[in-house]
C-alpha cells in the first residue's frame, strides 16, 4: 500500500471504491484493518479513505508527544495529498476524538460526521468505564492487550483477538511500543468537551450500550453539545460492535450518510 509523505512522517494510507469521499479513522492502537466489515460495504457506495494513524501499523512511530489535534492534522494532510476538499468522516474511539478535533478546527472539510463509541474528555462523567480504569496502572502495551480483550461482548471474538493482541504485544519493537505510548496519552489528555458547540456538520453520534471500555453515556454527553446531533444507542453493542454487529453499524451509518440531515450555519 503506498504512503504518503505528511507532517514529516509516513502515513499508510489505501483508496478503495467510487463517489463522495468517506474518510474512516481508527482506535487505539489498530491499524486501517480494523475497518475491514465497514470497507467491504461502503465501497460499494464511497470513495473509501482508511489509513494508520501516527503510531501504528504501516505508518510512522515517531517520538512523543501526539495530540489528536495532531493527528486530526495528519488526517486533513492526507486529505489534501489525495486532493479531497471535503469528506464524510467516520471516527471510532481514538478515531472519534481525532475526528472531534478535526470538524471543531477544519469545519469547511467536513461532509457529515460520524462519531462512534468515542468521549468529549476524561472526567467524573465521561470516558473510561470503572472496569477499564482497573488497568491504569499497566503500561500502555500492556493497557492495550487489556483493551483488546474488553473491545468484545461476544467470547468467541474477545479470546481470539485479546490472544492476537498478546502476540503482537510479545514482539513490539521499540518504535512500535513508542506508538502505543504516544496514542495513550493523547487519548488520556484529549479535550474538546467546551468546543463541540462549534461542530457545524450534521452529526451522528452511535454508541453501544455494552460499551465497557468508554462510559455510553460518554456518547449522550457528546450528542447533547452538537447542535443536532442525531444519537443512537445499540442495545447490547460493545466498544467494537463495529465488528460484532456489523450489520446495524453499517445500517446506521449509512442511512445517516444518505439522509438530507442540514448542516449548521
Amino acid at each position: 500500500m503506498p504512503l504518503a509523505k505528511l507532517n514529516g512522517i509516513n502515513i499508510n494510507y489505501k483508496v478503495e471504491g467510487h463517489g463522495e469521499p468517506l474518510v474512516m479513522i481508527m482506535g487505539f492502537g489498530a491499524s486501517r484493518s480494523g475497518w475491514f466489515p465497514q470497507i467491504r460495504f461502503f465501497r460499494k457506495y464511497y470513495q473509501v479513505i482508511t489509513f494508520d494513524n501516527r503510531g501504528t501499523g504501516k505508518s510512522d512511530k515517531p517520538p512523543s508527544p501526539y495530540s489528536t489535534r495532531m493527528m486530526a492534522d495528519d488526517t486533513v494532510k492526507l486529505m489534501d495529498f489525495l486532493k479531497i476538499e471535503k469528506a464524510h468522516i467516520i471516527g471510532l474511539s481514538m478515531g472519534g476524538m481525532i475526528a472531534q478535533e478535526l470538524a471543531i478546527n477544519h469545519p469547511h472539510r467536513v461532509m457529515k460526521l460520524v462519531l462512534a463509541c468515542t468521549y468529549a474528555r476524561q472526567d467524573e462523567t465521561s470516558g473510561d468505564t470503572v472496569e477499564l480504569a482497573k488497568f491504569s496502572q499497566l503500561t500502555p502495551q500492556q493497557k492495550f492487550t487489556a483493551i483488546v480483550g474488553l473491545a468484545f461482548n461476544k467470547p468467541v471474538y474477545g479470546f481470539v483477538f485479546a490472544l492476537l493482541a498478546r502476540i503482537q504485544t510479545r514482539f513490539m519493537r521499540a518504535s512500535d511500543r513508542v506508538g502505543i505510548e504516544g496514542q495513550s496519552e493523547a487519548c488520556r489528555l484529549h479535550n474538546t468537551l467546551d468546543r463541540l458547540p462549534l461542530i457545524t456538520a450534521p452529526t451522528l453520534v452511535i454508541v453501544g450500550t455494552g460499551d465497557r471500555i468508554i462510559k455510553p453515556v460518554s456518547s449522550e454527553v457528546i450528542a447533547s453539545k452538537i447542535p443536532n446531533a442525531k444519537l443512537v444507542r445499540v442495545e447490547g453493542g460493545s466498544h467494537y460492535f463495529s465488528l460484532e454487529m456489523k450489520k446495524i453499524f453499517n445500517r446506521e451509518v449509512l442511512n445517516f450518510l444518505q439522509s438530507d440531515a442540514p448542516s449548521i450555519n
